[in-house]
C-alpha cells in the first residue's frame, strides 16, 4: 500500500501514547427547562473546552470503542486560517514550529508537514474511540484532501474507505476566481470495519415523510390506509366479514382473497367504524426502503448556515464558517441509531450538537453528543448555540421551537500522572478512583457509600484501591480484613503485596501495584 511521508512523521506516529491523561473538571450543567446549574445533569451530553488532542485522551477510559459516529471539521490549511501548531512533540524540528502561525504556500515550506503532524495523533485517538460498527466523516477541501486520504488509509485501512462525499458549499458567485469558481468541498468517510456494517446506508427520511408514517411496531414505521376506495383501478371483488359478523357484500379490494387472509392473520389488516357507523377496512402501509445514499450531497450552502447562526446568536460576527446543520444531520442520521454517541472534536459553532438535538426531537431518539473546542469561544458561541437551540430562539414568525435537551460543560484539568509517572495527588482522590474504575470496567463510576478502598463490583469481580496520600500501603493478611464484599474474583491495588502467590491463586486475588500496574491510555 502506498504510504505518505513528511517531516516529523516518525515522531508523531506514536505521539498519542505520550499525550498526558487529564481529568475533566465539571464547570456547570444546563437543561432547557432550568438553565444553568452547578450540579451535573448526567445527560451524557458533553461540551469540553480544551486542546482536542488531550481531550480525546481523557475520553478513552469511558468511551473507547463506543462512539458510533464521528464528524470533524479540522482546519483546511488554506494559509488564511491563522492556526498554530502547538503539540508538545519532543523533536528539534517540530519544536521550532511551536507557537507559529501556519502560513501560505511559498511563505511556509513546512505548512503541509505541520498539518499532517497535527492531524495524525488526533486521528489515532479517534480510531480508538470509534465503535467497531462506527463511521468517521471528515470535512476537507483540495488543500489537504489528497494527503488526508493517504493518512486515513494508513490509520483506518484502505479497505475501510467508503467515499469522498462531495457537497456544494455555495451557489453562484465566484467571479473573483482566477481559474474556476470552486463551489464544492469534500467529506472523507471511513468505517472502523466494513464487515461490522450490517445495514445498508440509505437516504435519511425527511421529517414530513416521517409525519405520514406516524405509527411504529416491531416491523418498523407505517400508516393505516384504506384498502378500498372509489375509483380504485382493477379492484378485486369478494365478500368480507367484519368483527361483529357484518358482511361487506361484493367489496372492491386492492388485494386477493388469499393475500387478505394472510394480512388479517398477521395483524396487517384492521377494521374501524367510520363516522356513519359503517365498517372501513384498512391495512398497514410500510415505510419504503430508502434510496441508496449518494456520494454527491445536495444541501444548503455555507451562506445559509451563516444566516442560521445569525438568527440563533443574533450576530453576523458570531462565527464565520459554520457547516449547514442539515448536512450534518444527514450524516448523523445515516450512520447512527437512536441511542448512538456522536463525537465532534473540532466543534466550532456547535453544529453537530444542533443536528443531534434536532434528530432526537424528530424521531424520539436518545443520541448523545460530545463536543470538544479549544478556542475561547467554546462557552460563548459553541455552548451558547446549544443552549438557545434547546430552549428555542427567534421571535414572531421567525421563532423556532426548542428541541429540549441538556449538557454538561467541562474544562481540561490537571494530568492524572506527574512527570515521574506517579499519581498526581493534586487532582484529588475522587478523580483517581474514577479513573481506576473506568480503566478496569469501562463503565460509569458511582462512589460507594461503604467500605474504605472499595471501588465497586462488576461481573462478580470486586475492585479495591488501597491508597493513602501520606504513606505506602501493603496488601497483607491484615489488609484482607478490609475486604467485605464477596466476589468470585478480587482485583486489589496497593503499593506492595506480602501475600503468598499460592494463597492469592486459591482465593482468586489479582494484585496490581501502584502506580506500575495502573493502565495508561
Amino acid at each position: 500500500m502506498p504510504t505518505l511521508n513528511w517531516i516529523g512523521k516518525e515522531k508523531v506516529v506514536s505521539h498519542h501514547q505520550d499525550v498526558p491523561y487529564r481529568v475533566l473538571e465539571h464547570k456547570y450543567g444546563f437543561t432547557a427547562d432550568k438553565g444553568e446549574q452547578t450540579e451535573p445533569t448526567n445527560s451524557g451530553n458533553k461540551i469540553i473546552h480544551g486542546d482536542n488532542l488531550e481531550a480525546l485522551k481523557s475520553l478513552l477510559p469511558e468511551y473507547e470503542g463506543k462512539v458510533k459516529c464521528i464528524y470533524i471539521d479540522p482546519p483546511y490549511n488554506t494559509g488564511n486560517e491563522s492556526w498554530v501548531y502547538n503539540d508538545n512533540v519532543n523533536h528539534p524540528k517540530i519544536k521550532k514550529w511551536l507557537g507559529e502561525v501556519v502560513g501560505k504556500d511559498g511563505e511556509d515550506l513546512t505548512r503541509h508537514d505541520k498539518w499532517l503532524c497535527m492531524m495524525y495523533p488526533r486521528l489515532k485517538l479517534l480510531h480508538k474511540l470509534l465503535a467497531d460498527d462506527g463511521a468517521i466523516f471528515i470535512s476537507i477541501d483540495d488543500n489537504e484532501q489528497a494527503n488526508l486520504k493517504l493518512m486515513c488509509d494508513e490509520i483506518f485501512g484502505i479497505s475501510n474507505h467508503i467515499s469522498n462525499f462531495i457537497w456544494q458549499k455555495r451557489k453562484g458567485g465566484g467571479n473573483d476566481s482566477f481559474f474556476i469558481a470552486n463551489d464544492h468541498e469534500y467529506i472523507v468517510c471511513y468505517v472502523k470495519s466494513k464487515k461490522n456494517q450490517t445495514e445498508k446506508w440509505r437516504v435519511p427520511y425527511e421529517e414530513d415523510y416521517l409525519k405520514r408514517y406516524n405509527k411504529e411496531d416491531e416491523n418498523g414505521r407505517f400508516y393505516w390506509d384504506t384498502l378500498s376506495r372509489p375509483g380504485l383501478n382493477n379492484p378485486i371483488i369478494y365478500d368480507v366479514e367484519c368483527p361483529d359478523g357484518t358482511i361487506i357484500k361484493d367489496g372492491t379490494w386492492q388485494v386477493s382473497v388469499n393475500t387478505f387472509e394472510k394480512l388479517e392473520k398477521s395483524g396487517e389488516i384492521n377494521f374501524i367504524r367510520n363516522k356513519n357507523d359503517a365498517w372501513t377496512v384498512v391495512r398497514k402501509v410500510r415505510i419504503p426502503v430508502g434510496k441508496v445514499f449518494r456520494s454527491i450531497l445536495n444541501s444548503v450552502s455555507n451562506k445559509d448556515a451563516a444566516d442560521e447562526m445569525e438568527s440563533i446568536l443574533s450576530s453576523k460576527k458570531a462565527f464565520s464558517t459554520p457547516k449547514p446543520e442539515h448536512l450534518i444531520r444527514s450524516i448523523v442520521s445515516l450512520s447512527s441509531d437512536k441511542d448512538s454517541i456522536i463525537l465532534d472534536s473540532f466543534a466550532g459553532s456547535g453544529t453537530t450538537a444542533h443536528a443531534v438535538l434536532n434528530l432526537n426531537k424528530q424521531n424520539g431518539g436518545n443520541r448523545k453528543f460530545i463536543l470538544v473546542e479549544m478556542e475561547d469561544y467554546a462557552n460563548d458561541i459553541t455552548a451558547e448555540r446549544v443552549k438557545r437551540v434547546s430552549k428555542g430562539y427567534g421571535t414572531g414568525a421567525k421563532a423556532v421551537a426548542g428541541t429540549g435537551g441538556a449538557f454538561d460543560f467541562y474544562e481540561l484539568g490537571l494530568p492524572l500522572f506527574d512527570e515521574n509517572q506517579n499519581l498526581n495527588e493534586k487532582v484529588g482522590l475522587a478523580k483517581i478512583r474514577e479513573y481506576i474504575w473506568f480503566s478496569e470496567t469501562r463503565t460509569s463510576f458511582e462512589e460507594p457509600n461503604k467500605e474504605p478502598y472499595f471501588l465497586g463490583k462488576k461481573d462478580e469481580s470486586a475492585y479495591y484501591f488501597i491508597y493513602e496520600k501520606d504513606r505506602l500501603t501493603t496488601l497483607d493478611f491484615d489488609a484482607l480484613e478490609l475486604i467485605k464484599t464477596k466476589g468470585e474474583q478480587y482485583v486489589i491495588y496497593a503499593d506492595n503485596c506480602l501475600l503468598p502467590k499460592e494463597f492469592m491463586a486459591k482465593k482468586n486475588i489479582i494484585f496490581k501495584k501502584i502506580p506500575r500496574d495502573i493502565t495508561r491510555f
